[in-house]
């Protein structure tokens, strides 16, 4: 396994720790009451959902795609 699929897989538990945060976050006191009066979350948790979300694909894509064969 290369260096690169592990970075992929540290990145998707990353992610998925934000994303888990995130979500709790979004169950709290305050977070309901700023969404009903807004109707959106705050600006903190909107980034940390986008930042969570995007270490998954991001991991999940090294996964795929990272390390493959090289040719010699």
């Amino acid at each position: 396994m290369g260096i690169v699929r592990i970075l992929g897989f540290m990145l998707v538990v990353a992610g998925t720790v934000f994303l888990v945060s995130a979500y709790r976050a979004t169950g709290s006191v305050s977070e309901r009451a700023m969404e009903t009066l807004t109707g959106r979350y705050t600006e903190r948790t909107q980034r940390d959902l986008a930042i969570g979300g995007a270490g998954v694909v991001g991991g999940i894509l090294l996964i795929a795609f990272g390390g493959g064969r090289r040719r010699r």
